[in-house]
């Protein structure tokens, strides 16, 4: 079987013929195959697709296909000029590749398959082609499936920003956390009002108006664009945000505490106790067990805290929103009677959001705030896999390609 009917097997194209293959080794061993445009074909306008006379021809090109046998495999063609009454003098279409770039669609589709499962560098050594190549395969793929995907059944979505440089520079991102389907909707850069403002411009009013769910954090500005673009939908605020703040007030406690104790030369009592205030009772290790149970004889201020913080959790036990609110109340007012400064903040943040908080038990089992830190979770590790992206069209690429779980055409090229 000749290389030429393998080709005809896996990438047929009308009104061009695979014609002479050569064998080159002037960097790495490579096939150039020769495409010869079928006689008698008219070409197609790249700019209306209509089939014109031809103008012109232009210099050799050389595009990239998928390796063969460790072998690089090009295929070599020599572009025609049209000319279109409507668009002009213009280069012809071709069915193997895109404009300018110089890598065929079956080969972009292999390269962002692998780019899925490796950094892009590495995916350029094994294929022996540069990583901008692999960034335009990306960039395909990406393209192709943001135009071609489904948001019709999203009714649940959850936002909330990610770090990805240095100097506070975030990324907004929305999630959609249906129990069917969890992907990455949408990216923007900053944590600005604007730029929620602009997820829903894009988004639409009709598929903003099927919206049952929103999830998100205590951050202002989304707020202020989910009560006035999502009025309709369940505004639910994220379990791990709040225990958050709770645990960053009772390590201010804790750190504020073991300075003054320092200061006035007391016994260290708080020297590695950190994680066994910041963990859940059943995630502590035998040392940090006894070392609770060691600052459990001393009335600190720091235990009080941790007290207060381990009450809060009774919280998601409750199922009725009415008996929660109840409890809310309860803990709200303790904590602002408790003379802990940091816990007292937490409490007024609590009771300025009790109706958001209430939320959580209105849309319990059915929507997952936990899907949304796995995603960032998944998006901090595209970033450490890459060392960092220097842009945000790079870093917007490489998050839809990961996490959009974005649709490729039936066709595309395949190994098995």
């Amino acid at each position: 079987m000749q290389l030429q009917t393998i080709l005809n097997r896996v990438g047929k194209h009308s009104s061009f013929v695979y014609d002479a293959v050569r064998w080159t080794d002037e960097t790495h061993a490579a096939l150039e195959v020769t495409i010869r445009a079928r006689a008698g074909s008219r070409p197609r306008c790249s700019g209306c697709g209509q089939r014109r006379g031809a103008y012109d021809r232009l210099a050799t090109r050389r595009f990239e296909f998928v390796p063969l046998w460790g072998l690089l495999v090009y295929f070599v063609y020599a572009m025609r000029r049209v000319d279109c009454p409507r668009c002009g003098v213009i280069v012809e279409w071709v069915p193997w590749a895109e404009g300018k770039s110089p890598i065929t669609h079956a080969y972009a589709w292999v390269l962002a398959h692998f780019a899925k499962r490796m950094s892009w560098k590495e995916v350029a050594e094994i294929f022996h082609t540069s990583w901008e190549s692999v960034y335009r395969a990306v960039r395909i793929a990406v393209d192709w499936g943001l135009k071609h995907r489904q948001i019709e059944s999203v009714e649940s979505i959850g936002v909330d920003e990610i770090l990805w440089q240095r100097g506070h520079r975030y990324l907004t991102v929305v999630y959609q956390i249906d129990a069917g389907c969890r992907r990455l909707l949408w990216v923007g850069l900053e944590r600005k009002k604007e730029t929620l403002e602009a997820f829903f411009d894009s988004f639409g009013e009709v598929a903003t108006a099927r919206l049952r769910f929103v999830c998100s954090d205590m951050w202002r500005p989304y707020l202020d664009v989910v009560k006035a673009r999502a009025a309709q939908a369940v505004h639910v605020l994220d379990r791990y945000h709040i225990v958050a703040k709770l645990n960053e007030a009772l390590d201010d406690v804790r750190a504020e505490e073991a300075k003054r104790m320092k200061a006035e030369g007391c016994e260290p009592l708080l020297k590695h106790s950190r994680w066994a205030l910041l963990k859940n009772p059943w995630h502590l290790t035998q040392r940090q067990s006894e070392k609770l149970s060691e600052l459990v004889r001393y009335n600190l201020k720091t235990l009080r805290a941790y007290l207060l913080k381990e009450e809060f959790q009774l919280l998601w036990g409750y199922t009725s929103p009415a008996e929660a609110g109840r409890y809310l109340d309860r803990w709200c007012t303790r904590a602002l009677r408790s003379r802990i400064d940091p816990v007292k903040k937490v409490a007024r943040t609590l009771r300025s959001h009790r109706s958001l908080i209430l939320n959580w038990f209105h849309a319990r089992g059915q929507i997952s705030g936990g899907a949304v830190e796995g995603f960032n979770h998944k998006a901090k590790l595209t970033f450490r896999k890459a060392h960092g992206f220097r842009s945000f069209e790079v870093a917007e690429t490489a998050l839809y390609h990961t996490l959009g779980k974005l649709p490729g055409p039936e066709c595309i090229h395949r190994f098995f």
